[in-house]
């Protein structure tokens, strides 16, 4: 993609915090890790975001994501629904699982409204239900002739933003220590992208098991500002 091509700027839309998925209301954890002390402050954010990112978001999100593109680019019905599965059963607790549908949901009824993709594609977004938001946001990858690795690198620097900005609420962090944040993970995306693009379906796991019990202690928090 170069500056001309109108894909870079489907790309930016796609990866900024205002498309209207409802991904600003989840914290995918990290409330209750803040809660129980175990992020406090700009380093233990960074330290916390980056692991989940290595463990479960660059081993099983975007991978699967890429799965998903192929697909949507072969308009592969079969092979959606086999993924969509693969990608719900994958989440490790009810928030988690409410998550993806809720967004996958948003994400489907805005290119809907949009009429960005074409019917062949609308019909298979309908047929899957529920839909995961991985599959919606491939789908409009596709249909807006963005490439399978820049739109693994847009969904996965969307959550890192998204992880930051939890981190900046409820720590509570500064704006430029968030902006710390983001320039460390931005220099290890290239390596993470590269590690994504040659993963095997059967490396594919989520083996993170605090990430999973932060995740699923976060449902009896007593008090909260985030869905997950």
């Amino acid at each position: 993609m170069n500056s001309a091509d109108p894909a870079l700027f489907h790309l930016l839309q796609l990866s900024s915090p205002m498309l209207p998925v409802g991904a600003y209301s989840y914290s995918q954890g990290l409330e209750w890790a803040v809660d129980q002390g175990m992020v406090h402050d700009r380093e233990t954010a960074q330290r916390w975001i980056e692991e989940v990112l290595r463990l479960n978001i660059s081993r099983c999100d975007a991978p699967i994501l890429l799965r998903m593109h192929h697909a949507w680019t072969d308009r592969d019905a079969a092979r959606l629904t086999h993924w969509n599965e693969v990608f719900l059963v994958s989440r490790e607790g009810s928030e988690l699982r409410a998550e993806t549908e809720q967004m996958g949901y948003s994400m489907r009824h805005l290119l809907q409204e949009l009429a960005a993709v074409d019917t062949t594609m609308l019909d298979i977004l309908h047929h899957l239900q529920p839909l995961c938001f991985p599959v919606a946001f491939s789908c409009a990858a596709v249909s807006w002739n963005i490439p399978a690795r820049a739109a693994a690198s847009a969904f996965l620097w969307s959550w890192v933003e998204g992880q930051v900005s939890v981190a900046m609420k409820i720590i509570p962090i500064g704006q430029v220590a968030g902006q710390h944040i983001l320039t460390g993970m931005a220099r290890l995306f290239p390596s993470i992208i590269n590690e994504i693009v040659v993963l095997k379906d059967d490396e594919i796991n989520t083996w993170n098991p605090m990430f999973a019990i932060a995740c699923c202690a976060h449902e009896t928090l007593y008090s909260r500002l985030f869905r997950s």
